[in-house]
């Protein structure tokens, strides 16, 4: 990062630390929100990191990139950090299959190592919740890293302390299609939740002390992981049913377990709707996840084209008023003790009125308005998710 740069980011983040240093006027949500310890459970931003000619230290726009988060914008929407995702797609079943997702994990964790080591005067990465705690006060974002498809790890579940040794505290045994631990909600059951190797998985976990991620995972790998688990889950970037009919949101009935068992689900922007994904618009989305494979010109152009897209049919309907809707029926059902944030930014995240992550400050306001404290908001912006780190780091310590 240059010199300019970084004091740039440190000023914003200067004063975001001592706002957040000194107590909140009630009435003032802007300054609640700055008081406030900002997480956000799934980030999708490092399929940039390795972009010819980007910079996670610069200020991107809407309107001249896709990316929603980067540093300067992380301090306008004083979003303190969050889990940076290892994401994967899902391959073959197959011993070339596992052996490609793994080098390409391996690849995409190093790349997170690299960015946040390039920008450490202003991000620091963390794997317990004391260190985000101490990153906070200090006035520095927090890096935790977490593990979106466990499908990397093949059929060998010691890889597991591998991306533990990387720092990862958060992983999910699927994504959008089965693999060999479990089935996805967004395919047909196979083993009719977790396959045996997924329910050894969920017993690594609990021994490391990663967080299971149930996100993705069909309605039936989410109860089996629920009920063999000795820790909480978090559901790290999930919708409720009750908004949208769709198998990869969550009923209430299963948040109202998740949150009995300790557990928290994030709310995400995802599926509050049903998703545009016209011809035009999947062949985009692919280009986009392999945007690191293009040149700064061909990156534009995949920009240019999206925006054009955007004009005249967009992906999600979603306002920003069906999503505190619905954010306001999660906290209901769950309590403030087992809700947190989990966007989907930079993986299909974001809607009309929250399009990045400097939107942040109107959710606080708007939970005040609805009544909840500054305590309540606290709990749902940070708190839930690093006391479940803390859940999880204890009983691996036992």
């Amino acid at each position: 990062m240059s010199a300019y740069k970084f004091l740039a980011v440190a000023s914003l983040l200067a004063l975001a630390a001592c706002s957040r240093s000194e107590e909140a006027p009630a009435d003032d949500p802007a300054a609640v929100h700055k008081g406030l310890l900002v997480l956000d459970t799934h980030l999708d931003t490092p399929l940039n990191f390795d972009r010819p000619g980007w910079s996670f230290a610069d200020r991107h726009t809407l309107a001249n990139d896709l990316v929603q988060l980067d540093l300067p914008r992380m301090a306008d929407g004083n979003l303190d950090g969050g889990f940076f995702s290892i994401y994967t797609a899902q391959g073959p079943l197959t011993p070339k299959g596992y052996a490609d997702a793994l080098t390409f994990a391996r690849k995409r964790s190093d790349s997170i190592d690299r960015v946040i080591s390039e920008n450490s005067g202003v991000i620091s990465p963390a794997t317990t919740a004391d260190d985000g705690e101490r990153l906070a006060a200090d006035g520095k974002l927090i890096a935790f890293k977490s593990m979106e498809n466990s499908y990397p790890l093949g059929e060998d579940l010691s890889l597991l302390k591998e991306f533990y040794d990387r720092g990862v505290r958060l992983a999910g045994p699927v994504h959008s299609l089965n693999n060999q631990f479990a089935d996805s909600s967004g395919d047909k059951p196979r083993w009719n939740g977790l396959s045996p190797l997924g329910r050894e998985w969920v017993a690594e976990m609990n021994r490391l002390g990663i967080v299971i991620d149930g996100s993705h995972s069909s309605d039936a790998a989410f109860d089996q992981m629920l009920e063999l688990s000795k820790t909480p889950l978090i559901l790290s970037h999930t919708s409720p049913r009750w908004a949208f009919d769709h198998p990869r949101n969550l009923d209430d009935e299963r948040i109202k377990k998740l949150a009995a068992k300790g557990g928290a689900i994030c709310m995400s922007t995802i599926y509050l709707s049903p998703m545009n994904l016209t011809p035009a618009r999947a062949k985009l989305f692919d280009q986009y996840e392999h945007i690191a494979d293009l040149d700064p010109k061909a990156q534009a152009e995949l920009v240019r084209q999206w925006r054009e897209l955007d004009k005249t049919e967009g992906m999600w309907s979603t306002t920003f008023e069906q999503y505190m809707t619905a954010l306001l029926h999660v906290i209901e059902v769950a309590g403030v003790d087992h809700v947190c944030f989990g966007a989907d930014w930079d993986g299909g995240g974001g809607i009309k009125g929250m399009e990045d992550i400097t939107a942040l400050p109107v959710v606080t306001h708007r939970l005040l308005k609805a009544g909840y404290t500054r305590e309540d908001i606290d709990k749902m912006t940070g708190g839930n998710v690093l006391r479940i780190l803390r859940a999880a780091q204890v009983a691996a310590e036992r």
